[in-house]
């Protein structure tokens, strides 16, 4: 259970390379200790604290550490605008958006190339949802392939726009998966559904949970965690 601090009329604000980000302050009830983090799209600066933790002390803690702040905006990804001529990245393959105002408003996909048509305001829009649908069908898909292994029934797969996690596993068996990954390549997308279909038999990170994962998943969960370790935050730079 995450608790927002109570706001106040001047809300907290760090400067990182010449940049004012506020500072996002949440309690944790199980929190043993202070955490910051950025946020994946560099928006903001989140600190998360005890429940016992004192809000002052967490602006200073943040403003003592402007360096490895900088460091790590340095990382993220600059924002692609989506555009006529532009790319986008589907399973994990460069795209084309190419728009005709006149060409249906639902977009396809032809090769390298994504068609889309309808007026230009709205664009992005169009093709986010375009890509959480087909998000939604490969989720469902691989989800019910993994339950069929697992000699599991199928449970019901639900997006996620989470700007932490990638999966979730609910105790009411249900499943909620990042639509950002549907630009990642097919293994590292299909790494993170087995990955929650393995926490409806284990709901932890026990030996017989990564047992089973083993026994799940087709490919090397290593290297589908090291690519989202190394290239997650490169999902966020579209789509703000």
């Amino acid at each position: 259970m995450i608790d927002w601090l109570k706001r106040t009329s001047h809300e907290p604000e760090i400067e990182i390379g010449g940049d004012i980000l506020p500072i996002v302050l949440r309690r944790h009830k199980t929190a043993k200790r202070m955490t910051m983090r950025l946020a994946p799209d560099g928006s903001e600066v989140r600190i998360t604290l005890p429940r016992w933790g004192d809000r002052h002390e967490a602006i200073a803690f943040a403003r003592a550490r402007t360096q490895w702040l900088s460091k790590q905006l340095a990382k993220i990804p600059a924002k692609t605008a989506i555009e006529p001529g532009g790319e986008i990245t589907i399973r994990g393959a460069a795209v084309t958006v190419v728009w005709n105002k006149d060409a249906p408003r639902r977009p396809k996909l032809v090769g390298d190339e994504l068609h889309v048509g309808g007026p230009l305001d709205g664009l992005e829009t169009r093709i986010r949802r375009w890509l959480e649908r087909e998000a939604l069908g490969l989720f469902e898909t691989e989800t019910r392939h993994y339950c069929d292994i697992a000699s599991l029934e199928p449970v019901p797969v639900g997006l996620s726009r989470a700007q932490k996690r990638w999966g979730s596993c609910s105790e009411k068996s249900r499943i909620r998966l990042n639509w950002r990954l549907i630009q990642a390549p097919d293994h590292v997308r299909r790494s993170v559904v087995a990955h929650e279909v393995t926490h409806l038999v284990h709901f932890d990170h026990s030996p017989a949970f990564h047992a089973l994962l083993g026994e799940l998943y087709e490919g090397d969960i290593g290297e589908a965690d090291r690519w989202l370790k190394t290239n997650g935050r490169t999902l966020y730079a579209s789509f703000g």
